[in-house]
């Protein structure tokens, strides 16, 4: 499984970002792919899900503000984040997991890509 996440860089609060993550080695159509973050000093976070049925979950932080979605023919995962806020500042992670339960488990990672959001 390789992922490889683009899309971050320095914005200011208010604007918008789209993060995008290719996905290689892998039946994309039929994984759960998800979207962590991990600000400094801090522990790594589930922001947005999307299961191979197309179902999203978000945390509770980026609801009304990020939307997960997928493109399968082109095995992309992508994240659009408006409003961005100061507290959005964090390395962003693509991931590939399972969704079983209610719960994600995350098994493969990006090599992540920095969100630095300025106020």
């Amino acid at each position: 499984v390789q992922l490889v996440e683009t899309g971050g860089g320095l914005v200011q609060a208010g604007d918008s970002l789209r993060l995008s993550c290719a996905a290689s080695g892998i039946l994309f159509s039929y994984n759960d792919m998800g979207w962590y973050r991990q600000a400094p000093g801090k522990q790594r976070e589930m922001v947005a899900i999307i299961t191979s049925d197309d179902d999203t979950n978000y945390a509770d932080s980026v609801k009304g503000r990020f939307t997960i979605s997928r493109d399968n023919p082109n095995k992309m995962t992508y994240l659009q984040m408006n409003s961005l806020k100061p507290e959005d500042t964090a390395v962003y992670y693509c991931s590939r997991g399972t969704h079983y339960n209610g719960k994600y488990y995350p098994d493969s990672w990006g090599q992540g890509t920095q969100v630095t959001v300025s106020s």
